[in-house]
């Protein structure tokens, strides 16, 4: 009789297995304390797809064909969720929409369990940051005059949060560089701070996943950044002057340069330009100079905006904003941006702004 008991145990066994479909991605999920939220709505990267009504339980439930791994996010109310799954995955999703921390519950995906652990690190960070701005709020209130030593004081404190919070996140991705959680934490990196680290990791993962749309296309961002990172000479180019004559970038070989791209209409980089004056005038006879690219689209506001702002320095434009071939071949996507190259016309710094770019400066020239 035991014998026969155990052998109907494992048909069930093979029959339950059995049920899960390999053709199709299931995700299910309960929402506790849902209030008004009557629907919950899944997005495939940024598109939504489906929604579904939650049954007189608060549950939900999708099916999806997903070939490959592939991020979705559920949203629930004001909240979102972000899992990942593919064919043959039943995910199973629990969140009490009460809870102000987002804490949810995951099972039926590593990758989605791995992110939920990624976010629960970020939570852990964004507690620290919370208290140091509340700190920053009741001593602000208490002596309104010493607002600006206040920041002082707490800054440190705040950027050593964040330096830890980026180092973990990066310690996180390198450790997880064979799924799509891994991929998640890398992508919310600092490109900035982690341009080299980043290159690598999209060299790395390049083949890990062939077909996903959102890895390929951080892979082909970070190939086209490579040529114009920390390291590599910079790209060669020419452009007209203030008077219309032809400026070659290899022309400044020789001395440091500081390639400024700005514009007359960029609030920051207007504010940014005292500093560059300053320094400018500080190491012009120690082999340093600036040329400034402007990305205006008006001569006059460029014209006035060097007077003004009393930029003595080589300036060339070609007057077409975001759409300048030197804009794209150098991938400025944002203003100021600047790239500081050796006497070689190598990289050797990028986006140096306040005491970062006097710093960096008194140590090459001094």
């Amino acid at each position: 009789m035991k014998k026969v008991f155990g052998l109907a145990m494992i048909a069930m066994s093979i029959i339950m297995v059995s049920c899960n479909n390999n053709d199709e991605l299931s995700i299910s999920g309960k929402v506790d304390n849902a209030g008004e939220i009557k629907k919950v709505l899944l997005y495939e990267t940024d598109q939504l797809v489906d929604s579904a009504f939650l049954n007189e339980s608060n549950e939900f439930k999708f099916r999806r064909n997903a070939q490959e791994p592939d991020f979705y996010t559920l949203v629930v109310g004001e909240k979102n969720f972000l899992i990942v799954g593919k064919n043959g995955d039943d995910v199973n999703f629990k969140t009490d929409y009460a809870d102000s921390t987002n804490t949810y519950q995951i099972k039926g995906s590593e990758d989605s369990e791995k992110i939920r652990e990624f976010n629960q690190i970020g939570y852990e960070f964004s507690k620290i940051y919370k208290r140091i701005q509340d700190e920053y709020s009741v001593m602000t209130e208490a002596n309104p005059a010493a607002k600006d030593s206040i920041f002082n004081v707490l800054m440190p404190q705040f950027q050593a949060n964040m330096d830890k919070y980026s180092e973990t996140t990066f310690k996180f991705a390198r450790e997880n560089k064979n799924n799509l959680a891994g991929f998640f934490a890398a992508s919310s990196l600092d490109q900035n701070k982690y341009e080299a680290e980043l290159i690598e990791y999209a060299e790395e993962i390049r083949s890990v996943f062939p077909n996903n749309k959102a890895v390929q296309s951080f892979v082909i961002k970070m190939a086209g950044v490579k040529p114009v990172s920390v390291g590599q000479i910079a790209p060669e180019f020419e452009l007209n002057d203030t008077e219309g004559k032809l400026v070659k970038l290899s022309d400044f070989k020789g001395k440091y340069v500081l390639l400024d791209f700005w514009a007359s209409w960029c609030a920051p980089c207007r504010e940014e330009n005292p500093n560059i004056v300053k320094q400018f005038e500080a190491f012009k006879n120690k082999g340093f100079t600036v040329l400034g690219v402007s990305l205006d689209e008006d001569k006059s506001d460029w014209l006035k905006a060097i007077k003004d702002d009393r930029l003595n320095w080589s300036h060339v434009s070609e007057l077409k904003r975001w759409d300048g071939k030197v804009t794209m071949q150098y991938k400025i996507e944002g203003i100021p941006a600047s790239f500081l190259l050796d006497p070689k016309g190598k990289i050797i710094a990028k986006n140096l702004r306040g005491a970062e770019l006097q710093n960096y400066l008194e140590k090459v020239l001094n």
